[in-house]
């Protein structure tokens, strides 16, 4: 610096920063010249004071062309008894020159004189701790992070802005308590985490706390904070520094990112969980459980009690139509005769337009309620009593979301939120429409399954005889159960044909395979066998020809019994194609006992003989016609089944009707793959 910069001073440095810098004292009197000199003095000048008193300081420590002015900063305190500070180039008594900040002031004797005083600082490191505050006041003051300093008492002795302003207390914390700081949260837990960090010396890192701010009540705001303690030198506590990172996005992206693993798992769930059958109303059922209780406190699932069949057709109707659905299928988060408010029983229920279920499946859209209020539940309910219901129950958030496949409404999804308190959101109709949408290609399959199943059992049914006819010498009973499965429906057969003579033919057969053809197949049998009866051949000659025209149908095979009754020589005649043997039960004997016939070969085999066998029937005697669906399961062997069959006949003496329900009740079970065909013909007395 070629020349001395002189400004008016300010107040004075604290006396921290004084015993960082170690400033010299020097005094001079009203002629300029050292007449007092510190030690620090000579360590910043290097001279003695023995070298120093009685010397002019500009001789001393100035070069001349910086002498004039230097000397004015003194002696111009002095004379205007204003404190003056500037920066001068002195010469160390090395020779080296450095630049010195003084201060000077001027100061009275007791004789009345003045005296000059000058506190020296070395320039670079004033500057040094300059740059030093400047930096901490910015660091702290411009920090994105919330910076506070707490007394031992855990009152605020210093905050930044960053910490205001999340806290929403600008310019209000100094002076206060932590409680009184953060009355707008629970601060019982940090303040017990900034006493244990007072009293271990352990820091703690990343405190997580949730909760509203004064400046932002209607939303939750999250902070991670941590808190050290401050010591001195010494080690006696100073207080306590905090730290605190508003995460309140973090936070909600966290919040977010479970809420989407949750929905996943609810997907995951009904993939599993709906579609374990093929029953319409199972399905429906599971969808509504589904739902509850993480979506929804009450589901309702509403299937449309008539859907068009077919591809392509448009989705959307008439916005006033009323629509009928099946019963709803209702669940509920727990046992709560609110559940009734969406249901309904018996047959199907009609809806008004009005209803927004109803507009859900005609505008084939989702309808999203936030609030409700009491115009909404009258069209929530189907009553004025269900809708009391609902209002009791605290229903205040309603979504319903059609179930749509291949471009047709099949129904719609109810769901109702009354304990839990937050409303459905855009979140809970994406989630909701997934699993509406994986419903509702589970229940286009029941609706298919039912509607082929009724296909099947119907051609079945028709291709049978509606009732066995009146025959002179025997009655009949017979019984026809499909299987549960659609695909296992149509093969089984029963008939009774009279003769003439008053002979009656007894056929039972089992067309190998399932389903509509085999049905078909079958009733290309009966047609056969009839037409073959009428002429009156042997059952053997009957079987040949069947067996021959099996071979022609479709490379099926059948089993079946042939039996002629002729009660005028009270007769059996009867021969079996790979068919499970006939039991005859006979009044007054010890057990009934399969028949114990050739077995020959299922028809459509081709080439091998069958025989016929005669058998004597008297009055009341009982023959016991069955297909394998009877007495085949996949757990037990066919010999113990047989058994079980013949200690049933022999238990229980039942007039026929009652016997072939007997048969079916104790030896069907519910689920059974393979239909059945029972025939019982009991010898009637003569006349």
């Amino acid at each position: 610096m070629s020349a001395t910069e002189v400004s008016r001073a300010g107040p004075p440095p604290p006396g921290g920063a004084l015993a960082v810098l170690d400033p010299s004292a020097l005094v001079l009197d009203a002629d300029g010249r050292v007449v007092l000199w510190g030690p620090q003095a000579q360590e910043l000048f290097g001279h003695t004071a023995e070298d120093a008193l009685g010397r002019p300081v500009g001789a001393l420590l100035v070069d001349p062309q910086h002498r004039a002015s230097a000397v004015e900063l003194f002696t111009g305190a002095v004379a205007e008894g204003v404190a003056r500070s500037g920066t001068v180039p002195v010469r160390h008594r090395d020779g080296s020159t450095r630049l010195v900040q003084f201060r000077t002031m001027r100061l009275r004797g007791a004789d009345g004189g003045y005296f000059a005083l000058g506190i020296a600082t070395d320039q670079a490191a004033l500057l040094r701790v300059e740059r030093d505050l400047a930096l901490s006041e910015r660091l702290v003051s411009q920090s994105p992070i919330g910076l506070a300093v707490l007394d031992p008492e855990l009152r605020y002795l210093m905050v930044n802005p960053t910490l205001e302003r999340l806290n929403g207390l600008s310019g209000r914390h100094l002076g206060l308590t932590v409680r009184e700081a953060l009355s707008f949260m629970d601060a019982e837990p940090v303040e017990a985490d900034m006493e244990r960090v007072l009293a271990t010396g352990v820091p703690l890192v990343n405190r997580f706390s949730v909760g509203p701010t004064p400046a932002d009540p209607g939303r939750e705001h999250a902070w991670s904070a941590s808190y050290h303690r401050l010591e001195d030198r010494g080690g006696r506590v100073l207080g306590l520094a905090v730290s605190v990172v508003d995460v309140t996005e973090q936070h909600q992206a966290t919040l977010e990112a479970a809420a989407a693993r949750r929905r996943l798992a609810q997907v995951a769930d009904a993939s599993v969980r709906i579609g374990s059958t093929l029953d319409l109303d199972t399905t429906a059922d599971e969808l509504a459980e589904v739902c509850v209780p993480d979506l929804a406190d009450l589901a309702a699932v509403h299937v449309l009690d008539c859907v068009p069949a077919g591809r392509g057709e448009g989705v959307a109707v008439p916005e006033g139509s009323p629509r009928a659905f099946r019963p709803p299928s209702v669940a509920s988060a727990g046992p709560s005769p609110v559940a009734s408010a969406l249901g309904g029983a018996g047959g199907p229920v009609r809806c008004a337009a009005e209803r927004l279920i109803t507009r859900c499946v005609n505008a084939a859209l989702p309808i999203r309620l936030s609030r409700l209020d009491r115009r909404d539940l009258a069209h929530i309910a189907p009553d004025p009593q269900s809708a009391a219901l609902l209002a009791r129950a605290g229903a205040h958030s309603y979504l319903a979301v059609p179930l749509i496949v291949r471009g047709r409404v099949l129904g719609a999804l109810d769901l109702v939120r009354c304990g839990n308190p937050v409303p459905f959101d855009e979140d809970d109709v994406v989630l909701a429409t997934e699993l509406a949408a994986r419903a509702a290609v589970c229940v286009e399959h029941a609706r298919w399954y039912q509607h082929q199943r009724h296909t099947a059992e119907t051609l079945q049914r028709s291709l049978l005889p509606h009732r066995p006819p009146h025959q002179a010498g025997l009655e009949i009973a017979v019984r026809y159960q499909a299987a549960e499965a659609v695909c296992d429906i149509g093969g089984d057969w029963y008939d009774a044909i009279p003769l003439p003579d008053g002979k009656t033919a007894l056929i039972i057969g089992d067309v190998m395979g399932s389903g509509i053809s085999a049905a078909a197949t079958m009733g290309q049998l009966r047609t056969a066998t009839r037409t073959l009866a009428a002429l009156d051949l042997e059952p053997a000659a009957v079987l040949s020809h069947l067996d021959r025209i099996t071979a022609d149908l479709d490379h099926r095979f059948a089993t079946c019994v042939y039996a002629i009754h002729d009660p005028q020589r009270s007769q059996c005649r009867i021969s079996s194609a790979g068919h499970l043997p006939p039991v005859l039960v006979r009044p007054g004997r010890a057990a009934p006992v399969l028949l114990d016939l050739p077995t020959g070969a299922p028809l459509g085999v081709g080439g091998v003989p069958f025989e016929t066998t005669c058998l004597d029937l008297a009055a009341g005697d009982r023959l016991v016609l069955y297909t394998d669906g009877l007495v085949e399961t996949r757990d037990q062997p066919i010999d113990a089944r047989l058994a079980a069959l013949l200690l049933l006949l022999e238990r229980h003496r039942l007039p026929l009707e009652e016997t072939c329900d007997l048969l079916l009740r104790a030896l069907r079970r519910p689920g059974d793959p393979d239909d059945v065909a029972v025939l019982i013909a009991s010898v009637q007395p003569p006349g």
